[in-house]
């Protein structure tokens, strides 16, 4: 299997209210096409992590490579573009635009990206709704619909620009168990019919055990990279 994601030596400090080393010399190699999630306790350090591989946190030492090309270092314009093309981010909130329908949440990240036409874009979207499950909720503002079709609708976000890296900070934290095994079954259905890898920080140990692969974190470092659940 193809490396699609490698971290080397990652450090990261917390400067206030004093100087704090939230994470310490961490390295690893996430495989294309898997489904990994790291658990641990509240302050273990696994979402400061998590914003790392993203890019959305650049203030670390230490690298991380997407494939064979190495992104610590690019200038925040690359690294936007990266994100959008690369990487879809899924927030335990939904943050939605609440005026916008379903469908027009789902279309910004591909509006923004250029990549195919506005027809075109529509038609992913209902794809990704279908996928899913909410594709009747298509022309409903987002306001209007219940927390879980909300969240279902910001994973088709993430998802529509089909990008090779899936991240979502406790995805599932604010879902009933309904919900949560929807978001589960799409997770191991991109993974294994898509080859889409995914990342995901939880507290959930149902939800790590249908994974491919859990690793544990406490005070900052990575203490097991294959944890048995």
């Amino acid at each position: 299997m193809t490396t699609i994601l490698k971290a080397e030596n990652i450090i990261k400090y917390f400067h206030k209210p004093i100087k704090f080393k939230a994470l310490n010399d961490i390295s690893f190699e996430i495989k294309e096409g898997e489904f990994v999630t790291i658990m641990g306790k509240s302050g273990c350090g696994k979402s400061t992590l998590l914003y790392i591989l993203s890019t959305m946190d650049t203030d670390y030492e230490g690298k991380i490579y997407f494939g064979q090309q190495l992104i610590t270092g690019l200038k925040q314009n690359a690294l936007a573009k990266e994100r959008n093309r690369n990487i879809g981010f899924i927030f335990q909130f939904h943050y939605l635009l609440p005026e916008f329908t379903a469908l027009k949440n789902i279309m910004i990240p591909a509006i923004k990206l250029g990549r195919y036409s506005r027809e075109e874009i529509e038609h992913r979207a209902y794809e990704k709704l279908k996928l899913l499950g909410v594709d009747d909720q298509a022309l409903k503002p987002a306001s209007k619909l219940s927390g879980g079709q909300q969240q279902r609708i910001a994973i088709a976000r993430a998802l529509i620009n089909d990008p090779k890296i899936i991240m979502c900070d406790e995805p599932t934290g604010n879902l009933d168990s309904k919900n949560t095994a929807i978001v589960l079954e799409t997770f191991q259905q991109i993974s294994k019919e898509f080859n889409q890898t995914i990342i995901a920080v939880t507290h959930d140990g149902d939800f790590a055990k249908a994974s491919d692969r859990t690793m544990e974190m406490a005070d900052g470092i990575i203490i097991n990279h294959n944890l048995m659940l």
